[in-house]
């Protein structure tokens, strides 16, 4: 039997605006700077600092105590409709040509 990592369909993209729904911070917004599938996760910039400590080499030579923006789960964040300024979930439209976009559930308005 394969190891294969299960890949999780995440409908958020690099570079949209999102706002944490639950944990140490909710109401804060910030952009996605990268997806994880495979973890179901995204980074978001400014959320999740994590403080690391890193032992001393040529960057660092006293060695250092380093922030890192570490993933939240997607199920955490919800993309912002600009709008109305608040949360809300993202659909697909499929066109005649079978081309698809990502639309606002609330408002029905294309992501661009």
């Amino acid at each position: 039997m394969k190891n294969v990592e299960k890949v999780y369909k995440i409908k958020l993209k690099k570079g949209d605006t999102v706002v944490v729904r639950a944990g140490k911070y909710k109401g804060q917004t910030g952009k996605i700077s990268a997806t994880h599938p495979t973890l179901n996760k995204v980074t978001v910039e400014g959320i999740n600092i994590a403080k690391k400590h890193v032992k001393p080499n040529k960057v660092h030579p006293q060695g250092a105590i380093v922030e890192l923006t570490r993933p939240i789960w997607v199920s955490k964040v919800a993309v912002i409709d600009p709008t109305s300024k608040k949360a809300t979930r993202i659909g697909m439209n499929v066109a005649k040509d079978g081309t698809k976009t990502r639309v606002y559930k609330t408002s029905g308005k294309e992501i661009k």
